[in-house]
């Protein structure tokens, strides 16, 4: 009885592997493991709401089906016990008797069955989920973080002038989303307001068109892709297995300071008198956004939370992940009216949500433009915020402001790309009212590490060597790491294991 309460569960446990696995990567992309498991340890209790919702039904919609299973074994079972567990079959007018349950090919079938299918469906898991490279590449040490990695802490930067900034992280906003004859990848231009104010202001291009930067390893989350463009590092999850566990070196014993050694551009702007704020409209602490921007630059974040608090949303107010991008973008404009006020130059980074996968979210006045509810929102997206550049070009502080507008990683999303290749997709970017200029912009290699740099030059920042973290002053025209290695090599090392990554920017202490 044991041995069979066993084998059900572990057939259910197989059932439930698969049909996860299935499903989140049906909804969501993934190219590495760093993701899913920082996610996993860190992110799900904070996760949308409809999401955990529909995963929680897919399981008990595979617990429930099980159990009719279950219940329609036992009785099939119990009528082979009345006939003696004899089942007889006619082959051409001939007969054959086969004993069921004392035959030795079915009872070794089933018992090997449940284990056979546990090992099936965690091989599928470990495949799609990409493990196999996650443990393989972490047996293999590399220095490459180490010979290219310049530090911003210690770098020579001065200000001739102090821009204001805001920073607009546009969710999974990419340049592909416009028509091929500007570079995109549809027939249609579902991006139409963005590529005017990109063809307009600078925007950094693989081509000859509107275009973007690579995503390049540890930045294709959001959490991931704003430490990487805010402080010119991917993000890694990695466990040191170099040290001794009684240093408590381990960046998860105590999650209480994220990434230490990681110096960001809030720190540098923080040193030069500008005060720092983060708005998204979502809960902050997911992914530990709230605690990587409260301890690299002293941001006042302003999520959802806040938003009941100021009574911008009602107590029980909660669509999307939070409130969508509608009250986003005039709850933005209430806040930077009451900055501007001050006597200290500001940095306003703000995060969308409404383009989120794997569906997205379009407000009611959204023109619906396609039977694919994820592109109407990446239309919508590009809507409303021309709509808020539109209000902050009537504002005082307008000229005064560098405005950065870029996406915060390649989409997720499954269903809209089938005919679009990963190599020919590119994180958006736009830089308005920068203070330097800049005749390289157009066929260009680089990835969004090098928007850390290029953001503080175009606020009017001089960087000696035009280097910081694995970023380059894309202003500068000095080559960047990928206009010197192949994006395949850089993603290869970035993958493996780095020593001084671990104890530079996981521990802090890059001495040692």
């Amino acid at each position: 009885m044991l041995k069979k309460i066993i084998n059900r569960i572990l057939i259910l446990l197989s059932l439930i592997i698969l049909s996860s696995t299935i499903w989140a990567t049906n909804n969501f992309f993934f190219d590495n493991f760093n993701q899913v498991l920082y996610t996993l340890m860190f992110s799900v209790g904070n996760a949308s709401k409809s999401l955990i919702k529909e995963f929680i039904s897919l399981v008990i919609v595979i617990i429930i089906v099980w159990i009719i299973i279950v219940f329609i074994l036992e009785f099939f079972n119990r009528v082979c016990a009345k006939n003696e567990n004899i089942i007889t079959i006619e082959i051409f007018r001939k007969q054959f008797k086969f004993d069921l349950l004392d035959n030795f090919i079915y009872k070794k079938v089933t018992k090997y069955i449940p284990i056979l299918l546990l090992v099936i469906s965690i091989i599928f898991a470990f495949n799609k989920f990409h493990i196999w490279e996650f443990i393989n590449s972490n047996l293999v040490e590399s220095n490459f973080f180490k010979e290219e990695y310049v530090s911003a802490e210690d770098a020579d930067i001065s200000f001739n002038t102090k821009k204001n900034l805001i920073y607009i992280y546009l969710e999974s906003m990419e340049s592909t989303f416009s028509n091929y004859e500007l570079g995109g990848s549809y027939d249609k231009n579902y991006i139409p307001e963005l590529i005017d104010i990109a063809d307009k202001n600078y925007n950094f291009s693989f081509n000859d068109s509107v275009g973007g930067a690579k995503q390049v390893f540890g930045s294709g989350w959001t959490i991931a892709a704003m430490i990487s463009q805010s402080s010119g590092v991917p993000y890694k999850v990695l466990f040191d297995n170099t040290n001794d566990p009684e240093d408590g070196n381990s960046e998860y014993e105590n999650y209480d300071v994220f990434l230490p050694g990681a110096y960001s551009i809030g720190e540098i702007l923080l040193e030069n008198g500008y005060k720092n704020y983060l708005m998204v409209g979502s809960d902050s602490t997911f992914g530990g956004r709230k605690l990587y921007f409260s301890q690299h630059g002293n941001y006042e974040i302003l999520d959802y939370y806040t938003a009941k608090e100021e009574q911008v949303i009602s107590d029980n107010y909660y669509k999307n992940w939070g409130y969508e991008d509608e009250i986003l973008y005039n709850y933005a404009k209430q806040k930077l009216l009451e900055i501007s006020k001050e006597n200290n130059p500001f940095n306003f980074t703000m995060l969308t949500v409404d383009t989120h996968a794997p569906n997205g979210y379009s407000s009611d006045f959204c023109e619906h433009v396609s039977d694919n509810t994820y592109l109407n929102s990446i239309r919508c997206a590009s809507y409303q915020l021309n709509e808020f550049l539109s209000w902050l070009e009537k504002q005082d502080f307008y000229d005064d402001t560098a405005i950065v507008i870029t996406g915060d990683h390649l989409s997720m999303n499954q269903y809209s790309f089938d005919n679009v290749a990963y190599d020919n997709r590119y994180v958006y970017n736009a830089f308005i009212n920068s203070e330097v200029e800049s005749k390289c912009t157009k066929n260009r290699r680089f990835s969004t590490l090098d928007y850390f740099p290029t953001t503080l030059a175009a606020m009017g920042a001089n960087i000696k060597g035009n280097k910081i973290g694995l970023g380059t002053n894309l202003f500068s025209c000095e080559p960047t790491l990928l206009e010197k290695y192949d994006i395949n090599y850089i993603n290869d090392e970035l993958n493996k294991n780095s020593k001084y990554y671990v104890s530079c920017i996981q521990i802090g202490d890059c001495d040692k």
